[in-house]
């Protein structure tokens, strides 16, 4: 294997080799892909809640209401 190591120099004259570089950029990345599959499933599950409101809001039973898993829900 051949791993480039070549040393880049900043704009304060402070060497940082790329493959740090690379690794800082990618956990930043995944910190960053992380927060938007949290703000994602926070909007489906309020979507989900609204689908399975009843319209008039009246619980007649045929639609869960909060704080209950959405199992054997149909769409």
């Amino acid at each position: 294997m051949n791993f480039n190591l070549k040393k880049a120099t900043s704009s304060d004259g402070i060497c940082m080799n790329t493959a740090t570089e690379k690794k800082t950029d990618t956990k930043a990345r995944i910190k960053e892909l992380q927060n938007q599959v949290d703000e994602l499933k926070e909007l489906v599950n309020t979507l989900l809640s609204v689908i399975v409101e009843e319209p008039d809001g009246v619980h007649t039973g045929s639609a869960p209401t909060g704080g209950h898993p959405l199992a054997n829900t149909c769409m």
